[in-house]
């Protein structure tokens, strides 16, 4: 009986993949603080991350990350740190306590980008509603 996992179950992923995803995350934020890297699409770069997912064996792990500031573009980053990957999964081998350190892929973070969106249709609701009670009185 050969089954086939999934990176998550039906209730979403195990307690111990969110404990190790957490893990790694901290474990990146001090990376990325502290490294200088040679890549110039990386160079002068405040870099987030948002979330790590990890597989349910834990040697893989997706990291979702984004340029804190504004005017740098998140694809070009991720696509920089994944260049990266292997510098700063040695980097991070050293820095956590794992039987395995996972290989890493960086995808860009977009869940802000969609929070603000709907923050502006949330807006435009409000306001729109604002002013059909104004125009009732």
């Amino acid at each position: 009986m050969n089954k086939k996992h999934k990176s998550t179950g039906p209730m979403g992923p195990s307690q111990r993949q969110l404990r190790a995803g957490e893990l790694v995350r901290h474990a990146l934020v001090d990376i990325l603080a502290r490294e200088e890297f040679r890549d110039p699409a990386l160079q002068g770069v405040s870099v987030t991350v948002g979330e790590v997912r990890t597989s349910p064996d834990l040697k893989h792990a997706t990291v979702f990350c984004s340029p804190l500031v504004g005017s740098n573009d998140a694809k070009a980053v991720a696509d920089a740190l994944n260049r990266a990957s292997a510098f700063i999964r040695g980097k991070l081998g050293r820095n956590i306590d794992m039987k395995f350190t996972p290989q890493l892929r960086f995808l860009a973070d977009e869940s802000y980008d969609e929070a603000s969106a709907m923050d502006k249709l949330l807006d435009k609701v409000a306001e729109r509603e604002g002013f059909e009670d104004g125009e009732e009185e």
